[in-house]
């Protein structure tokens, strides 16, 4: 049972990042950078009130005692502040499908990360799926004859986000407190400006303010929801799931925004989905063998 709440939560908030640019496409009148500070300040603000009424405060103030971790969730701040910036700036300017492209690429860009950041050892699955998402990008590269840089700012900036928030053990919702407060000030100062300028939108209208503060909850409740899913199910079964977002981005994008995908994008996309199923297929052999090693263990090792 608690496996199957954890496959719940996790298709919830994984489906809920699908969707999610039908909703920045509403508020595609506002520039990006207005946007993201909106979503800094009312994430803030709704994360805050979470942790007062699930009356986590006093556990939330621990981690001001900790120079350290707040200085890794100040990198992490600035990451996630780039990665929600490219993606919504992205989404509204009609490159939905080089979102999900580079969402997909997210897992192959961990990889890469772990050896260069941690000295991890590749397995032969990993070297040959690594190296398959290399040569789609290469004959994107070649075919358009640009650099896909929105994918690669968005793989790279969420790669090293999760990689920062896999060396500190605090709640998704504190962190998420944390890494919003970090930005709050200059959001505010630049939000400030902006209105007394005349450029501002939130007092342009009530839809305008209502859907900016949305963008704060609809921040939050997919975060929850991921955490929750984190402490109930295995890490292979949650990197599976994640491939339902940029799944969803990327029918969006062509189904319902009519964005280009000609059969240069499709030849790339068919080799990152040829290294992502070989990826999944390593992660999932090497995930039994752990399991039969353990339970080999156990059997040997008896009381």
């Amino acid at each position: 049972m608690k496996n199957n709440l954890g496959i719940i939560y996790a298709v919830a908030a994984c489906t809920w990042w699908g969707f999610i640019p039908i909703f920045w496409k509403q508020l595609s009148h506002v520039d990006s950078v207005e946007i993201v500070m909106h979503r800094m300040v009312w994430s803030f603000v709704l994360v805050t009130l979470l942790i007062i009424v699930s009356r986590q405060w006093r556990e939330f103030k621990v981690v001001f005692s900790q120079p350290k971790l707040l200085f890794k969730l100040f990198i992490a701040s600035a990451l996630v502040s780039v990665n929600w910036a490219v993606f919504i700036w992205a989404v509204n300017t009609g490159h939905l499908v080089e979102t999900s492209l580079g969402y997909f690429m997210n897992p192959l860009i961990s990889v890469a990360l772990g050896v260069v950041l941690f000295g991890e050892v590749l397995r032969r699955g990993q070297i040959l799926a690594l190296s398959i998402a290399t040569l789609g990008v290469i004959y994107l590269v070649v075919s358009y004859g640009a650099f896909p840089w929105i994918s690669f700012v968005l793989a790279i900036s969420f790669a090293l986000y999760a990689a920062v928030k896999k060396s500190v053990s605090v709640p998704a919702t504190h962190g998420l407190a944390i890494e919003t407060m970090f930005f709050l000030i200059p959001a505010g100062v630049y939000l400030s400006y902006i209105e007394v300028q005349g450029s501002g939108q939130f007092f342009t209208g009530p839809s305008n303010a209502w859907m900016l503060v949305l963008g704060g909850l609809f921040t939050l409740i997919p975060l929850v929801l991921f955490a929750a899913a984190a402490k109930r199910i295995s890490m292979t079964a949650m990197g599976m799931v994640q491939y339902i977002g940029p799944s969803l981005q990327l029918m969006i994008g062509v189904l319902i925004y009519a964005e280009p995908f000609g059969l240069q994008t499709m030849i790339a996309f068919s080799f990152i989905w040829l290294a992502l199923g070989i990826y999944s297929m390593d992660q999932l052999r090497h995930q039994n063998g752990l399991r039969r090693a353990r339970k080999a263990q156990r059997i040997k090792t008896p009381g």
